[in-house]
């Protein structure tokens, strides 16, 4: 059997890549890859080859995979959820106290102290007072967004001391099971915004969060409200939150994702994407997606995907052809009819559908000829099939 191969598109953690057995060809200069392992990479310029079955990204975020194309190829994209989410949870909480207490300012203005012998004591203690901030506990935290990251954050918040409210209208019940009882649930982005001290953004960067805080959002919220950014810059329009910092109606603002615009602007921290930066994180996110790419292209199982239907199906017993289709009517009875016709007994069928694309593996006793698959190839709707 010919080895699998995997393209690296990034430095990927060695843990990750000891995942994969000698069955598997695995490097930075690999031609024709059933897999792409990545990290920050952009792949919208690629070409993809015919030969790419799935690519796994080492993080949450898919912005620099063109999902859309990889669907429409029968190319399954997956990610990383929760693996970096520690890492992360840990950068915010520090973002917490950054923007409460001019940490960053005083340290800044500390250095400036330098050469000034025995009266540096006496000019700290005459200067420190324009540095001072509020404590975060007792004070109320919105945290929009409960996936696996938000949901630590709510978690430790309230650990530590804050009064913490959560908003997500897609909890999913994995998130619910783990958040602490003692969040609130807000019942809108209204809520988050009138009744918080503090707001954290923890969702996905798409067309409708582009933006989402913006001068409307800002103008329901409290004065002197801080906000933290730790998803993606564009989540929060910058000329928006610069005037709101300018003019105190935001206290501070920090963010994990530079942009020209906010960088130098007294009340914005901007921390050069360290969320995900440990080497736990990298570990973690380059073993989960390693597992992932070897489970789909050893069994057809996917786990993880953002942009087709998660579905596990276990070892081979006898035979397995895989088949991603358009999620139309009538694509399974036309499958099974064209299988079923061969003379060949199905074992086993499992199917589900992700909005616009479905996902159907089929075990079954015997030999497809090229006669059947061609013929399932050519159903209205099928996109690739693949004979394990």
């Amino acid at each position: 059997m010919a080895k699998k191969k995997i393209l690296t598109m990034n430095k990927i953690a060695k843990i990750g890549l000891d995942r994969f057995s000698d069955n598997y060809e695995v490097g930075e200069n690999i031609a024709d890859p059933d897999g792409i392992l990545v990290r920050s990479a952009s792949l919208h310029e690629m070409e993809m080859p015919e030969s790419l079955l799935a690519i796994a990204r080492a993080g949450a975020g898919t912005n620099n995979i063109p999902t859309d194309k990889c669907s429409e190829q029968g190319i399954v994209v997956f990610n990383t959820p929760g693996a970096n989410a520690n890492a992360v949870k840990e950068l915010v909480l520090a973002g917490l106290f950054l923007a409460s207490r001019k940490v960053v300012s005083a340290i800044d203005w500390a250095k400036g102290l330098k050469g000034n012998g025995a009266e540096v004591g006496k000019m700290v203690e005459k200067g420190k007072a324009q540095f001072a901030g509020p404590e975060i506990k007792g004070k109320k935290l919105g945290v929009i967004g409960l996936g696996a990251i938000g949901v630590l954050v709510a978690n430790s918040a309230n650990s530590l001391g804050m009064d913490v409210y959560g908003y997500d209208p897609f909890l999913s019940i994995d998130a619910a099971w783990g958040l602490s009882r003692s969040t609130t649930h807000a019942n809108s982005l209204k809520e988050i915004f009138e009744q918080c001290d503090y707001i954290t953004l923890h969702v996905p960067l798409n067309g409708e969060t582009k933006g989402m805080i913006n001068a409307e959002a800002i103008a329901q919220m409290k004065d002197g409200v801080r906000i933290l950014n730790f998803s993606r810059a564009e989540l929060v329009d910058s000329a928006a939150i610069i005037d709101a910092v300018t003019s105190g109606k935001v206290a501070s603002y920090v963010v994990d994702f530079p942009t020209d615009e906010v960088l130098g602007v007294d009340g914005i921290v901007a921390i050069p994407h360290l969320g995900a930066s440990t080497p736990e994180s990298e570990d973690n996110c380059a073993v989960m997606a390693a597992d992932e790419l070897r489970s789909y292209l050893k069994y057809g199982s996917i786990r993880n995907s953002v942009n087709y239907p998660n579905l596990e199906c276990g070892h081979i017993e006898d035979n397995r052809i895989c088949i991603m289709h358009k999620n139309i009517p009538n694509t399974l009875t036309q499958i099974s009819g064209k299988i079923s016709a061969e003379g060949i007994n199905i074992e086993n069928m499992l199917s589900k559908s992700k909005k616009d694309y479905a996902y159907t593996v089929i075990d079954y006793a015997g030999t497809l000829s090229d006669a059947v698959l061609d013929a399932i190839k050519a159903i209205d709707g099928v996109i690739r099939i693949r004979v394990l």
